[in-house]
C-alpha cells in the first residue's frame, strides 16, 4: 500500500473528482442560476454529486448557460464551494436538456508540471543534465525520508551525471509541527551553500526521531533543528552571523510560495515527484522511479544506464542442474 500525508483532504477529493486543472480561492459564486426549470437544475446537481462523489457538505452552484462551439450543446459552469473556497469546471448540456457531458482541452505548451520554477534551488547532480527530478518534500515526513533514502545514494549513483535533483518545500504544517521550521532553516543554509543544504536535508531525513524527541516538546525540536543547522557552519565555511540572523527571522515567505505552487499542481501529499513533468505521487519503490527516469532520458535522446545486476530478473538454471 502506498501511503501519503494529506492536506485539505476533503477539498482535494472534490477538486480531483471534477478533474479541475487547479484549486484556488475565487469570488463567491452567484446564488442564482439561469436554469429556470427547477426540476432540471435539481437533476443536474444530483448527477454531478453522484457521478463525481461530491461530499454532502459541499455546495453545488449552476452558473450561466451560454452557447458552445459544439452543435446541439450549451456550456454550463458548475461551481463547488466549501468553507469559503471554490473550484469550478465547465460542462456541456444538450439543447434538449437530456444529456450532460464534459469536454476538456489541455495546453501542451503551458503544461504546469513542465514549468515548475526552480531558480535558486540547490541542485544535486549535474546542473546541465537533460532530465530533472523535482521533489516536493516535507522534512518531518517519514515517507519523504523513505523516498530520500532511495534517491540518495542508489538513484543518484545509478544515473550519475545524467540527472539532476531539486527539492521544493511543501511542509504539511497541519500534521507536522516542526516541518516549517526545518524548511526555513534549510533555506537559510541554502542561501549560502548548496552542499551544506543537502547535508542538512540528509541529516534530518535520517534523524527525524532525534528532532521530535521522546518528550515531543516543540521548543526543544526547534532548538535541535537550529543546532543541526549550526553544525553546517564549520564544514562548509558558512557565515555564522548571517545564518544566525536568518534563523532568528524565521521568514516563511518563500516556503509559503512553494506550498502554493504545490497546491496549484494538484499535490495533495508528500513526497511528490515530478520527473520532467511526469508525476509520481507518494513513496514508491525505486525501480518505479527508475522506469520514469529512463522514459524521460529516452525522450531526451539519452540512453539510460543498464539495470544493475541485483535488480535484473533471475535467469532460469540450465536443464538438469
Amino acid at each position: 500500500m502506498r501511503l501519503i500525508s494529506s492536506r485539505f483532504a476533503a477539498l482535494a477529493v472534490a477538486a480531483l473528482a471534477i478533474a479541475s486543472v487547479g484549486c484556488k480561492a475565487q469570488n463567491a459564486a452567484s446564488s442564482g442560476t439561469t436554469i429556470q426549470d427547477h426540476a432540471l437544475a435539481r437533476s443536474i446537481e444530483v448527477m454531478v454529486r453522484s457521478q463525481f462523489s461530491v461530499p454532502p457538505d459541499y455546495d453545488v452552484t449552476l452558473g450561466e448557460r451560454t452557447p458552445s462551439n459544439l452543435p446541439g450543446y450549451d456550456n454550463l459552469k458548475v461551481t463547488l464551494s466549501h468553507n469559503g473556497r471554490t473550484t469550478s469546471t465547465s460542462f456541456l448540456i444538450s439543447k434538449d436538456n437530456k444529456t450532460l457531458a464534459r469536454l476538456e482541452t489541455f495546453d501542451l505548451a503551458g503544461m504546469p508540471t513542465r514549468h515548475i520554477p526552480v531558480d535558486g534551488r540547490p541542485i544535486r547532480g549535474n546542473p546541465d543534465a537533460k532530465v530533472t527530478v523535482i521533489s516536493f518534500d516535507d522534512l518531518e515526513c517519514p515517507f519523504c525520508a523513505a523516498m530520500h533514502r532511495e534517491l540518495f545514494p542508489d538513484t543518484m549513483n545509478r544515473y550519475g551525471n545524467l540527472v539532476r535533483f531539486i527539492y521544493k518545500d511543501d511542509p504539511l504544517v497541519e500534521i507536522h509541527p516542526w516541518a516549517m521550521r526545518a524548511a526555513i532553516d534549510a533555506n537559510c543554509i541554502a542561501a549560502q551553500n548548496g552542499k551544506a543544504y543537502w547535508s542538512y536535508v540528509d541529516y534530518l531525513h535520517a534523524h527525524g526521531d532525534e528532532v521530535t524527541g521522546t518528550e515531543h516538546n516543540l521548543q526543544k525540536s526547534f532548538a535541535t533543528l537550529d543546532r543541526i543547522a549550526h553544525d553546517q557552519v564549520k564544514p562548509f565555511a558558512l557565515d555564522q552571523a548571517k545564518l544566525d540572523a536568518c534563523l532568528a527571522k524565521q521568514d516563511e515567505t518563500s516556503i509559503r510560495t512553494s506550498m502554493h505552487e504545490a497546491d496549484a499542481l494538484g499535490v495533495d501529499g508528500t513526497p511528490s515527484l515530478f520527473i520532467d513533468g511526469e508525476h509520481i505521487n507518494g513513496a514508491v519503490p525505486e525501480q518505479q522511479v527508475w522506469v520514469v527516469i529512463d522514459r524521460a532520458l529516452r525522450s531526451a535522446g539519452v540512453t539510460p544506464p543498464p539495470m544493475p545486476a541485483s535488480q535484473q530478473p533471475a535467469q532460469p538454471s540450465p536443464s538438469g542442474q
